[in-house]
């Protein structure tokens, strides 16, 4: 279930197993600082889920992970200026939007992860059904449970 503090539990991550559905892994108490999103699967080490260190001090599950997947992105804040609709992964945003910033974006059906560069790489950033901003994307990609 949803942890908000996971300090009382353990000080170090060193690996993870996800035996079902999607999670977002946070380094911070109360869904707060860098994130992670993990589907089923192992995690040896930190390197394995793309972290930056063993810190994981909250976490909770991904809603909204299966079914349709749709969204909308756009090159200007407030909706405005060109619209690209997606609903597959990209490994390259910049190949397909030919844009290097999306200003702002409408998930319309499902939860996707935006990565800070191409091929789901960098920074991870959750988005799920609503609105959300954040410029700096250089991929994205569907959380599809296994």
């Amino acid at each position: 279930m949803d942890c908000p503090e996971l300090s009382s539990h353990f000080s170090r991550c060193n690996s993870i197993r996800v035996e079902s559905g999607a999670w977002v892994l946070y380094e911070r108490p109360n869904f707060m600082g860098c994130q992670y999103i993990l589907t089923r699967g192992e995690y040896p080490d930190y390197q394995h889920w793309m972290g930056y260190s063993d810190s994981i001090r909250s976490c909770r599950m991904v809603r909204n992970h299966t079914g349709t997947f749709r969204i909308r992105l756009y090159e200007r804040p407030d909706f405005q200026g060109q619209i690209m609709e997606c609903s597959e992964d990209w490994p390259s945003l910049y190949d397909r939007f030919h844009h290097r910033e999306i200003q702002s974006c409408n998930v319309l059906d499902g939860a996707w992860v935006f990565y800070e560069q191409p091929n789901y790489r960098g920074r991870q950033f959750l988005l799920e059904r609503g609105d959300a901003m954040h410029p700096t994307v250089g991929s994205i990609r569907r959380i599809q449970e296994i």
